[in-house]
C-alpha cells in the first residue's frame, strides 16, 4: 500500500494520498476488531475508532504499519517499515533528489538533516508527512 506507484501525482494532493492511506487501514480495521488490532498493533484504541468512523487522527508510519501488519494481507509491520524506507530512498535516486533538493521541493518546510533523519527511521514520520514526501518525489521521479 504505501510503495504503490500514485497515479497521476501531479494532479493529486497529499491529503488525498493520506486519505487513500487512511481508507486502507479503517479497512483492516474494521476487518478485525479494534481491541484485537490495538492490542497486537499498540496503536490506541480512540485512534482506531476515529480511523473507522473515516476520520483522520494524527498517525506515524510506524503506527500504521502495526495497523497493517495484524492484517494476512499486508507483511509484517517491521518488514513494512524496511521497505517504505528503501522506496522513498530508491525513488529519490531515480528522480537524482538528495534530502537537500527534497528540503527545498517542500518550500523549505523541512532541513535536509531532519528529513533525512525522517527518512532513515531516527524521527518519528507522520502519515501526513509519509503522503506529502511520497506524492512530491512522485512527481518529480520521470519513471
Amino acid at each position: 500500500m504505501f510503495t504503490e506507484a500514485i497515479a497521476d501525482p501531479e494532479e493529486t494532493t497529499d491529503e488525498a494520498v493520506r486519505a487513500d492511506y487512511e481508507a486502507t487501514l479503517a479497512a483492516v480495521v474494521e476487518a478485525g476488531s479494534i481491541d484485537a488490532v490495538a492490542a497486537e498493533s499498540g496503536v490506541d484504541s480512540e485512534v482506531l475508532d476515529a480511523l473507522a468512523a473515516g476520520e483522520s487522527p494524527e498517525l506515524t508510519v510506524e503506527e500504521a504499519a502495526g495497523v497493517l501488519g495484524t492484517s494476512d494481507d499486508y507483511p509484517a509491520a517491521e518488514d513494512l517499515l524496511l521497505e517504505v524506507r528503501d522506496h522513498l530512498m530508491l525513488q529519490m535516486s531515480s528522480a537524482v533528489m538528495d534530502v537537500e533538493a527534497l528540503a527545498s521541493g517542500l518550500d523549505d518546510d523541512y532541513d535536509a538533516k531532519e528529513l533525512q533523519q525522517k527518512l532513515e527511521g531516527r524521527q518519528p514520520m507522520t502519515l501526513a508527512e509519509y503522503a506529502r514526501f511520497h506524492r512530491y518525489i512522485a512527481a518529480e521521479n520521470p519513471y
